[in-house]
């Protein structure tokens, strides 16, 4: 593929071109109703690692309206597209190659609002109506119709100016109201305070069609200080373009589908929940929820609403997108810190995304494994929700979960090797979590999955192919009658006592 094209991605109609001419889009143009059968489709749809993303271009009661489902879905060709790298099944190649982008930062460029394609239609006052967009509901429990699931919410720090951009969800409460849940310790919930310590309500604006690239750096774990917009332009390698509200003053991508504009005041609430979360389960038992009040609509001629269905195993939306962007965060936080040795880091998508990193390291000192595990668990990009973290050899593919298990039961030690941490940061999210009121903290058990340093020289010798007579048969497999492609083997013996890779 060709990477100016990818460089040249600005909106979400750029990235379906790209998507589709890989053919990984699904254009669904039978009668589907938004009420369940939508999210059923995109579930079993889901199952098939590597399904196409599903734009629904007939959808019942919004004639003309659109959704796409599962952008990124389970499929690496999609995540790759999305951070400007060629489609390719190295999955922890391009997680070294995001971590490597998450290094950059490039400040968005302010653009005249008349050359925002989001503007080309805006609607205020009695003309609000949120209800027009296609918001399905998800599960046969949940408290309505989501209309932002695959978002970015918008927020400014009033202290410094930062403007943060996080995923959250938003359910329709009416033509000019929508729900504003964020947890605990999410940058929008600190800011919304923030403003009503000062007395004043929130500006907040939400962004509900909206290319990946944005969706992905709006759901990862960025340091506090700094606006999403500036990890996205380093991602892109060239600055986000974004105009200046004249109704919030907030900072917003010009190239979106559709934005709604508003303010969340304080001790003003309504209904919300319950919803079907990313852990598989529904979440916060519905209750009294900020909500926004939306005083404009900005949307593009035939706009797309992009949406995320959370759910279990591989049909969650943000699986492996999540994970991956968890993995790059974390190896960019340890690389940060001076971490030598690090391999790989990964964290799996049938882990509900968030729920578990493995990294990958070359021992180099005593106490190396248990230095990474515990600032894995704890830097900005591993803190939140996750409660396992393993850590292993350079001799394991932290991408596969049976090495990843034959390394935890040849090599680690129960007695030894486990850690436990508590009253960590975790989510009204975890059902595992009960009383639902003890949910903001969690803990996380750490894992030591490695060869004991102090007797890693004489440590039992593992297994490994000869590399020549690997790389002879890779040569022949055809001819064995074999199919698809000869696995992957990175590690050889090398007759002199060590690993070779």
């Amino acid at each position: 593929m060709d990477r100016s094209r990818m460089i040249g991605i600005r909106s979400l109609g750029d990235w379906l071109q790209l998507v589709e001419s890989i053919g990984e889009l699904k254009r669904i143009k039978a009668s589907v109703d938004w009420d369940l059968e939508m999210s059923t489709i995109t579930y079993m749809a889901g199952k098939t690692v590597g399904g196409p993303a599903l734009l629904f271009e007939n959808i019942k009661d919004h004639p003309g309206g659109r959704l796409l489902f599962n952008p990124f879905g389970s499929s690496l060709n999609r995540v790759a597209i999305s951070i400007r790298e060629e489609p390719t099944k190295d999955s922890l190649g391009l997680v070294r190659s995001l971590s490597e982008k998450m290094k950059r930062r490039v400040a968005p460029v302010v653009v005249d609002p008349k050359a925002a394609e989001v503007n080309q239609n805006i609607e205020t006052g009695d003309k609000v109506d949120v209800t027009r967009f296609p918001a399905p509901k998800m599960w046969p429990l949940d408290g309505g119709r989501y209309l932002g699931t695959a978002d970015a919410v918008i927020t400014m720090n009033p202290e410094d100016g930062r403007t943060n951009l996080g995923t959250y969800r938003q359910m329709v409460q009416g033509p000019k109201q929508v729900g504003f849940y964020s947890s605990p310790g999410k940058d929008a919930t600190l800011d919304k305070q923030r403003w009503w310590d000062r007395g004043q309500p929130a500006p907040v604006a939400a962004v509900y069609g909206l290319e990946p690239l944005l969706f992905l750096a709006s759901s990862t774990s960025f340091p506090k200080d700094v606006s999403e917009y500036e990890f996205a332009g380093g991602i892109n390698g060239a600055p986000i373009e974004v105009f200046r509200s004249d109704i919030t003053q907030l900072e917003l991508p010009a190239h979106a589908e559709i934005i709604i504009e508003g303010f969340c005041h304080p001790g003003k609430t309504a209904p919300e929940g319950p919803f079907g979360e990313f852990t598989g389960y529904y979440g916060r038992p519905g209750g009294a929820t900020p909500y926004i009040d939306i005083k404009a609509i900005r949307y593009r001629n035939d706009p797309i609403v992009t949406s995320a269905l959370m759910a279990d195993g591989w049909s969650n939306e943000c699986g492996l997108m999540w994970g991956m962007a968890k993995a790059a965060k974390v190896w960019t936080d340890l690389n940060a810190m001076g971490i030598p040795g690090i391999r790989g880091v990964w964290s799996p998508p049938e882990a509900a995304g968030w729920g578990m990193t493995v990294v990958s390291i070359k021992q180099q000192y005593a106490g190396h494994a248990a230095q990474v595990g515990a600032l894995a668990a704890q830097c900005m990009g591993g803190a939140y929700f996750t409660k396992y973290i393993v850590v292993v050899d350079d001799d394991v593919d932290p991408t596969d979960l049976g090495d990843v298990a034959w390394a935890m039961v040849t090599r680690s030690r129960p007695a030894q090797s486990i850690d436990i941490l508590r009253e960590t940061w975790s989510t009204y999210l975890d059902p595992s979590q009960n009383p639902p009121e003890i949910r903001p903290w969690g803990s996380k058990c750490i894992i030591n999955a490695c060869k004991e340093y102090k007797h890693i020289k004489s440590f039992a010798r593992r297994s490994q192919l000869k590399r020549e007579v690997y790389e002879s048969v890779c040569a022949r497999w055809s001819e064995l009658g074999l199919d698809g492609e000869p696995p992957r083997i990175t590690h050889f013996e090398d007759f002199e006592g060590q690993v070779t890779s």
